[in-house]
């Protein structure tokens, strides 16, 4: 073969992808990574619903909290098996994303919160015989 000879015109496309990275090490998820984070969803899933209908807890405030506690377990899982997201991908930009939308997120329920309680600690106390005649 000469010294100038040229390359293939054409090549694999996945070769030439893979073959140089531009920081995107995002993870391509496989059958069992999906299959793991669907098993853990619908776990996550059921667990709240026995423990609401059982009552096996008898304060419902504890209840909540539990619920609640695994909603954010189940949108981790979410965000690692399913989305991807891990410190690595897009060179970190979109964990600084994730981070900015929940300080976002926080300052907007927070901020609702105090303004219902407020408003409802502030408004005028109405009894039934008001509340039949408004409009």
């Amino acid at each position: 073969m000469s010294p100038h000879a040229q390359a293939p015109l054409h090549e694999d496309a996945a070769t030439t992808h893979h073959a140089h990275s531009h920081g995107h090490e995002a993870g391509h998820g496989s059958f069992k990574g999906y299959m793991l984070g669907f098993g853990l969803s619908v776990v996550l899933t059921a667990i709240p619903f026995w423990l609401v209908m059982s009552g096996a807890f008898d304060s419902k405030l504890l209840t909540a909290f539990f619920v609640m506690g695994l909603g954010l377990v189940q949108i981790v899982v979410h965000m690692v098996y399913f989305l991807h997201m891990n410190p690595r991908s897009e060179g970190g930009w979109t964990m600084m994303a994730l981070l900015f939308t929940l300080v976002l997120v926080g300052i907007t329920l927070a901020g609702s919160l105090w303004v219902m309680h407020h408003l409802n600690t502030n408004m005028m106390p109405m009894s039934p015989e008001m509340m039949k005649n408004m409009p």
